[in-house]
Formats: C-alpha cells, sequence, structure tokens
C-alpha cells in the first residue's frame, strides 16, 4: 500500500476494539467510533473509563485483544510509522527534573525526519522555530524546561506535536493545570489546526470547554456509549449515562429562574472541574456556549 495515503485526509477508525491487560483485566470492550479530519473531537468520561487505553492502542503501545484500529484504512502501526500521529502528554507523566532545553524537546518531534545521528537541518530548525512562534514561546527556546510554568510546559509539547507534522493530534488532559489565557491560546491552536484538516482528540474533564471548541464527542464507560456532533450527543443524558452519580447535578426550575411563567429550567453538570451548563425544557435542553472573546 502506497505511503501517499497518508497524504489524504485523515481517518481515524477504531472497529469494536477489546484491550484485555496480562491480569485479564478487560479495560475496554466492543469499541467502535469513526473520526475524520478537519475535527475536533472530545474524548469524556471518569477517570478508570479506559480513556488512556484507547490513548494507547490508537498509538500503538497496545494491542486489541479483539477488533481493529485503522487511519485511512492502513493498519495503525503503518501510519505509526510515517510518524503521522502526535501525541501531547499530560503533565504528569513528564519527569521535569530532566536537564533538556526547550528547543530540545521540540526537536524531538522531527527526529523521524532524520538521518541516524539526528543531526537537525536548516529545515528542521526553520520548523522548531515556527513551532515554538505558534505556541508563542519564541524566546524560551534555552530554557530548561523544568523552569517553565505549567502552561508553558504544556505549550512545549503543543510545539512539538506541531514540529512532528503530523495530521492526527492526541492530547492527554491539555487544560489540566493551566490558566484561562493559556487555555484559551489552546483552544484557537486547535481550531486553527482543525481549518488545515488536522483530526483531534481530546481527552479532558473540563466538561464546559467542550462545546466551545468541539465539533464531536465520545463518551466512553469502558466501551463507547455515544458518539456523535456535540448538538446531539453532549447531553444531559448522556453525560449522566458516562458518569453516573460520579458528577454532581444542580437543576434550578422556571419558578427559581423566572418572575413569569416561563417552564425552561437550568441545569448544572460538574465534576468538579468545569461546569456544563444546559438551558431550557426538561428534556429538550440545549448547551450554553460562552461566547469566544474579541
Amino acid at each position: 500500500m502506497s505511503n501517499n495515503i497518508f497524504y489524504e485526509k485523515p481517518n481515524l477508525i477504531v472497529d469494536n476494539a477489546t484491550v484485555t491487560y496480562s491480569n485479564g483485566h478487560t479495560a475496554i470492550y466492543d469499541a467502535s467510533f469513526n473520526i475524520t479530519g478537519g475535527s475536533i473531537c472530545a474524548l469524556v468520561g471518569i477517570n478508570g473509563s479506559g480513556k488512556s487505553t484507547l490513548f494507547k492502542t490508537i498509538m500503538g503501545l497496545v494491542t486489541p485483544t479483539k477488533g481493529r484500529v485503522t487511519l485511512n484504512n492502513a493498519a495503525i502501526k503503518t501510519a505509526l510509522k510515517q510518524n503521522i500521529i502526535a501525541y501531547v502528554p499530560q503533565t504528569e507523566e513528564v519527569d521535569w527534573n530532566f536537564p533538556v532545553l526547550v528547543s530540545d524537546v521540540v526537536m524531538m518531534g522531527r527526529y523521524s525526519k532524520m538521518g541516524f545521528l539526528r543531526i537537525p537541518s536548516q529545515k528542521d530548525k526553520q520548523i522548531v522555530a515556527d513551532a515554538l512562534a505558534r505556541v508563542d514561546l519564541t524566546g524560551l527556546e534555552q530554557r530548561q524546561i523544568g523552569e517553565l510554568s505549567g502552561g508553558q510546559k504544556k505549550r512545549v509539547f503543543l510545539a512539538r506535536a506541531l514540529a512532528q507534522e503530523g495530521k492526527v493530534l492526541l492530547l492527554d488532559e491539555p487544560f489540566t493545570g493551566v490558566d484561562v489565557k493559556t487555555e484559551n491560546a489552546i483552544i484557537e491552536l486547535l481550531r486553527s489546526l482543525r481549518s488545515n484538516g488536522y483530526l483531534i482528540l481530546v481527552s479532558t474533564h473540563n466538561l464546559g470547554s467542550v462545546p466551545e471548541f468541539c465539533d464531536q464527542v465520545i463518551l466512553v464507560n469502558r466501551t463507547i456509549l455515544a458518539s456523535g456532533p456535540i448538538e446531539t450527543t453532549f447531553t444531559q443524558k448522556n453525560l449522566q449515562l458516562a458518569f453516573g452519580g460520579v458528577l454532581r447535578h444542580i437543576n434550578l426550575s422556571g419558578a427559581e429562574l423566572h418572575d413569569d411563567d416561563d417552564p425552561r429550567s437550568l441545569t448544572v453538570i460538574t465534576d468538579d472541574e468545569r461546569a456544563a451548563v444546559f438551558y431550557g425544557h426538561h428534556e429538550q435542553t440545549s448547551v450554553i456556549k460562552k461566547q469566544p472573546e474579541k
């Protein structure tokens, strides 16, 4: 199969995937979903629901016991050899005491393009500089990564993913430990990448931000409970199905909100990060989206 299939718009298919570890624990079963480039998809579920296992399966770190994962109809390991999939880890997964410069971390995204000795070309250096500029870190190239703030560290790994030039981007809890300014900057960058045909999958507990920048959502609890467009899938019913009693659920009826006889209600659903707010009739509510800053 020709490698040029990966220059097309990416199409990721997880088909009936089950992952059972050597200790007999089945982390995910019969998982199926389909995501196409030009979209941002949220992966939402409680801790232990199988989100990390899905990420590991997509990255080829775990082989499904049953089912398969393909990118543009090729086995996922074929795509990985072409360095198509870039990963932005959780902050907690990184050893910040390891002495490494910001520029060196971002240059790691270019390693697969280099020769055996990994000597960067002028093109590699320019791509790294451009990636740092896109995440507003120009001037910090020679800083030790452990000296940076939480938001800056997150942006370094985003820059590494950009330098890799893969069209599939996986982000694991990108908003944890960052300030509002960094969160907004990350969201704007992801929107820009989406407009350029990237396929972006974001694992997040930040429910309130999901409808602001995602157009697709996958709700998971050891299997795929629901997947599809935000408007029809990111609903109170599906969130309660995915999170069960973990979420706090606050409902204010029409009489508590209005002086008139307007029957609509306000529902707040939160797992203590950022709440999702729904407004409308109990069975026909719509999620409230924050207006973009001008």
